[in-house]
């Protein structure tokens, strides 16, 4: 399986807009590194971001995180 510059640039898209995520999570919620990406990798909104066909790896970070805010609710404030 070859990879195209589209699926390159697509991974490249979905780890940064990951990555900002993370950070949101460590500088809004005090979490840490580990467990803020926990909270990121194992989210419904991680997998419809890897779905290409969502298109959600394109959107920006602040959009992504009110979807992950909602889909968490109040487990965030604990």
């Amino acid at each position: 399986m070859t990879n195209t510059q589209a699926d390159k640039d697509m991974q490249f898209q979905i780890e940064h807009l990951t990555q900002q995520l993370v950070i949101m999570l460590m500088e809004n919620y005090g979490m840490s590194m580990e467990k803020a990406m926990h909270t990121v990798y194992g989210s419904h909104t991680y997998e419809k971001i890897e779905n290409a066909n969502t298109g959600l790896y394109y959107q920006s970070p602040v959009y992504v995180m009110d979807m992950l805010q909602e889909e968490l609710g109040a487990a965030l404030l604990h």
